[in-house]
């Protein structure tokens, strides 16, 4: 990368605060051939920089090598929309099928809790990222929407979480879109600048002694060691965190597909729009429908918003170029448009996308296993800046034998089975895109629960 203002807003705002980062070599050279460490960590993102981080609270005299292929930051820590929520792609019923009651009631506490731990090192190590406490506001936009929102409220009840149902008077109060028949709110969200976030915590963990190096690619990740680009650094330990781009190391092609998600942002809003649209607070916002969308007011008054729309790419293909799409551009901005007619004339200043890592049973996962001495976390569907923090916990306290409550939490040691190959694999994903958009637009017409909606979420294992 010789210009990261074109990987996201984020970013963009981020070369603004520091020109430096435009140099087109990376500032954090790669090694200089063989090197040893305690711990070696493949990934530069946020999974990654918060085991390190973690790692060096209970041990600072660790040694700790991070490897980034790009630069820190590159992939889904600095791309995405900005939601550090409470959010786990595998429901408190689902995981209470697969793994207990108690278990799913301590994973659903333990993601309360991560929202606030970020906050907090956010504070601590004065990471500049616009952590605002604001909750998420869900809009129900048809029947079939604020019926599927009354059901979900009373389901996030039994397992601890807090929502609460809205009428159309109260949703206002959070924000005013358009054709809004109710509503919900959860407290469990902050909005931040998920950039600032994953920079400020590379910083930090430099300054307790871990030793980044960008431009490395992991070539193989094996028991003991990481074979790079420019040598191979030997540990004790290796942490796997490589998200989107984990196909790409041998043995791992149907660990996760890559599925896009894209974004667009519109320029600095003035204050009379603001007060037409509301999110005062710091909100994030979706609505109910199936095919996910999302956004939030950034720190600099504008709104950006994205959506999982964007086509799975055959042979999880992960490339510069699919990072945007003129169509999914164009859909995002109409259905911005459409949930804030406020924004009638306003210009859109960016677009930009990348790729999150979704496991076949779209079961999140961390671990390590004692006799390789290699650990991985990963497969978030999304929900991931809040996750990291969580799976670096959780690494930390399994590479220092912690015997913690984390570690016994019902992520830790799942292993997804792999996806179909080629091309089920595509045909599977686009499918299930393809039934979600169909499940909304019958919903939209009719204001009833789409039928085809059931289908989806037996794919999804909900």
């Amino acid at each position: 990368m010789t210009d990261v203002r074109a990987l996201s807003l984020w970013w963009d705002q981020v070369a603004h605060d520091d020109p430096a980062v435009l140099a087109p070599h990376p500032a954090r050279t790669p090694p200089d051939g063989d090197t040893e460490a305690d711990v070696a960590i493949v990934g530069g993102g946020l999974t990654g920089l918060w085991a390190a981080y973690y790692l060096l609270e209970a041990d600072p005299g660790l040694r700790v090598v991070v490897v980034e292929q790009e630069v820190v930051g590159f992939g889904a820590s600095g791309r995405n929309g900005g939601w550090c929520s409470a959010l786990f792609p595998v429901t408190g019923a689902a995981l209470a099928r697969r793994h207990g009651t108690g278990a799913a009631l301590a994973m659903r506490a333990a993601m309360r809790d991560t929202v606030v731990e970020v906050g907090a090192v956010a504070a601590v190590e004065e990471i500049a990222c616009g952590f605002a406490y604001g909750g998420t506001v869900t809009l129900a936009r048809n029947p079939a929407q604020l019926e599927r929102l009354t059901a979900e409220a009373a389901a996030d009840a039994v397992w601890g979480d807090e929502t609460y149902l809205l009428d159309a008077r109260g949703t206002s109060e959070h924000v005013r879109a358009a054709g809004v028949l109710g509503g919900a709110w959860t407290p469990d969200c902050a909005r931040v600048q998920p950039a600032r976030l994953v920079r400020g915590l590379a910083t930090v963990v430099e300054a307790r002694g871990a030793r980044i190096h960008e431009g490395t690619r992991a070539l193989r990740v094996s028991p003991r060691a990481v074979v790079t680009d420019h040598g191979t650094v030997r540990a004790r330990w290796v942490l796997r965190a490589t998200e989107a781009w984990t196909p790409q190391l041998p043995g791992s092609r149907r660990d996760v597909a890559p599925v896009y998600s894209l974004m667009v942002a519109t320029e600095p809003l003035p204050a009379e729009v603001w007060d037409r649209i509301g999110l005062a607070a710091g909100q994030t916002f979706t609505d109910a429908r199936h095919l996910i969308v999302y956004g939030q007011r950034t720190t600099d008054g504008r709104l950006a918003f994205g959506g999982r729309g964007a086509p799975y790419h055959l042979g999880s293909a992960v490339r510069p170029e699919l990072d945007r799409s003129p169509a999914v551009t164009a859909h995002l901005q109409r259905a911005l448009l459409a949930l804030f007619p406020a924004l009638d004339g306003t210009r859109f200043t960016h677009a930009w996308g990348g790729p999150l890592a979704v496991p076949r049973d779209w079961h999140p996962s961390v671990g390590l296993d004692p006799r390789t001495g290699v650990g991985w976390a990963g497969g978030y569907v999304g929900d991931g800046v809040a996750t990291t923090n969580l799976a670096g916990r959780t690494l930390a306290d399994l590479v220092t034998g912690t015997d913690s409550p984390l570690v016994h939490l019902p992520w830790v040691g799942h292993r997804s089975p792999a996806w179909e190959p080629e091309p089920l694999r595509w045909a599977g994903i686009t499918a299930g895109r393809r039934i979600a958009s169909f499940a909304d637009r019958t919903e939209q017409r009719t204001g009833r629960p789409s039928r085809t909606a059931e289908v989806l979420g037996r794919f999804l294992g909900h």
